[in-house]
C-alpha cells in the first residue's frame, strides 16, 4: 500500500484518539512547522514561482473595504499538511509496534492457554492407581487385587468382597 494511500485512509478515518493526538502534537510542533514553512518551503516553491511571496498575497473587496489574506491561507495550509503528516508517520510507526506487541502478547497467551489444557488433559488422565492386593476374608492372606480365588485357602473372594462393599454401603 502506498504511503499517500495509506495517509489519506488516517486523514478520513476520523479516529478521536490519532485526533487527539495530532492536536498535541501539532501543537508542541507549530513553532517548528511554522519555520519549517516560512523559512525553507515557501523560499523554495519561491524558486518555481519565479520569487512570488505568498504571505503578501491579498484579494482587496470593494474599494479598500475588505482584504482576505490568501497568502497567509497558503501558509497556514501548508503548515496543516506539514503537521499531519508528521503525526501520520509518527503514528504509524506506533501503530506498528502495538501490533508486534499485540501479536507477542497473543502468542504468549495461547502457549499459556496450550500449557494449562496439557496440564488438565494430565490431570484427568490420572485414574486413580488400583491397588496392586487385597486381603482374604477367610484366611487373611495377602492375594491379587484382581484374583477370585485365593491362592491359599482356594476361597471365592470376589463373591464376598462385593457382598462386604454392599453392606457398608447399605450401612450393615
Amino acid at each position: 500500500m502506498s504511503i499517500i494511500k495509506e495517509f489519506k485512509e488516517f486523514a478520513m478515518k476520523g479516529n478521536a484518539f490519532d485526533l487527539a493526538v495530532g492536536v498535541v502534537i501539532g501543537g508542541a510542533f507549530q513553532k517548528i512547522v511554522n519555520s519549517l514553512v516560512n523559512d525553507i518551503i515557501m523560499p523554495l516553491t519561491a524558486i518555481f514561482t519565479g520569487n512570488i511571496d505568498y504571505s503578501e498575497w491579498k484579494i482587496v473587496i470593494g474599494e479598500g473595504i475588505a482584504e482576505i489574506g490568501i497568502g497567509s491561507f497558503v501558509n497556514a495550509l501548508i503548515n496543516f499538511f506539514v503537521i499531519a503528516f508528521s503525526i501520520f508517520l509518527a503514528l504509524k510507526y506506533i501503530n506498528k509496534i502495538n501490533k508486534k506487541l499485540e501479536k507477542l502478547n497473543k502468542e504468549a497467551m495461547q502457549t499459556i492457554k496450550r500449557k494449562s489444557k496439557k496440564s488438565k488433559k494430565e490431570e484427568v488422565n490420572e485414574k486413580p492407581k488400583e491397588p496392586s492386593t487385597k486381603i482374604c476374608p477367610y484366611c487373611l492372606s495377602e492375594i491379587p487385587y484382581k484374583a477370585v480365588k485365593c491362592s491359599h485357602c482356594t476361597s471365592s473372594v470376589e463373591e464376598i468382597i462385593e457382598e462386604t462393599v454392599e453392606g457398608i454401603e447399605d450401612g450393615k
